[in-house]
């Protein structure tokens, strides 16, 4: 009675983040980590976890549960022929890299600096994807090796400092090159599988023996929101991900963003507070 006493809340609101975890992975291609990052923020700030590490247990937490998501997701797009493999073999190397980094980075500083980036990168992907929700496309592909390179890094390092599954950045950066926004979210479920693995992997490393983590951690995954978050966003994945075929492009874009802003105003809502 005392563990259903001390942790019951805990399950309960990681059953529902799981629920809408999924669904947003499959629609948006994010894998969910847009929505995870925040809730498991709040929770562990409820638990009196300090405020150095709690950002990253959720972001390392959320990055655990993309491995899960992102194969469902991904799976549910490729058969609609969503996915562009031939990108993934291209970009995905890079991708990889910038997560290497970006664990480093986020291992060895304080985790209100990855509550700032989270909010920030939110925030002008936001903006992004609402003015240009009807805008013309900058051209057909990548200019050149050297900018699709550099723009995978980039997808790479910030998704692993944030706990997202990378469609937050490449959707726009996909759309913007010329990319339909379906394509672009299918081939984005893929981009977080390439993420996650790399990503919870080394925040396990980082996070070993820090002192207080809350209970059940493995480094900073905590193992009791994986488990409570997993079976309930893999049902829900491909839910989403039917619904984003079904919905036209301009909705697409501006549901993407609106929620967007609502996730960066509620991360700097944590910083002021």
């Amino acid at each position: 009675m005392d563990f259903i006493a001390q942790y019951g809340p805990w399950i309960i609101a990681m059953a529902i983040t799981g629920i809408a975890a999924g669904f947003v992975a499959g629609l948006l291609g994010v894998g969910g980590g847009i929505v995870i990052v925040p809730v498991l923020d709040l929770v562990l700030t409820a638990f009196h976890v300090d405020i150095s590490i709690r950002m990253k247990v959720a972001v390392a937490t959320s990055l655990a549960t993309i491995i899960a998501t992102s194969w469902a997701s991904a799976k549910s797009h490729r058969k609609h022929k969503a996915v562009d493999f031939e990108l993934l073999k291209t970009w995905g190397p890079m991708i990889f890299l910038g997560v290497v980094i970006g664990t480093f980075i986020a291992g060895v500083v304080d985790g209100r600096v990855l509550t700032l980036v989270f909010a920030v990168t939110a925030l002008l992907v936001a903006a992004n994807m609402i003015l240009r929700a009807n805008s013309p496309k900058l051209r057909d592909g990548f200019p050149n090796p050297v900018v699709k390179a550099g723009l995978g890094m980039i997808v790479g390092l910030i998704s692993a400092m944030m706990g997202i599954g990378g469609g937050t950045l490449s959707v726009p950066i996909l759309t913007a090159f010329g990319a339909d926004i379906r394509r672009a979210v299918g081939t984005a479920s893929a981009i977080g599988f390439i993420i996650a693995i790399p990503g919870t992997i080394g925040y396990i490393i980082a996070g070993w023996s820090v002192p207080g983590l809350p209970p059940f951690s493995l480094g900073y995954v905590n193992l009791a929101a994986l488990v409570a978050i997993i079976p309930l966003s893999m049902l829900t994945a491909p839910l989403g991900a039917k619904t984003a075929h079904n919905v036209p492009r301009k909705y697409l874009s501006y549901g993407f963003g609106i929620f967007l802003v609502a996730t960066s105003i509620k991360m700097f809502w944590s910083l002021l507070s």
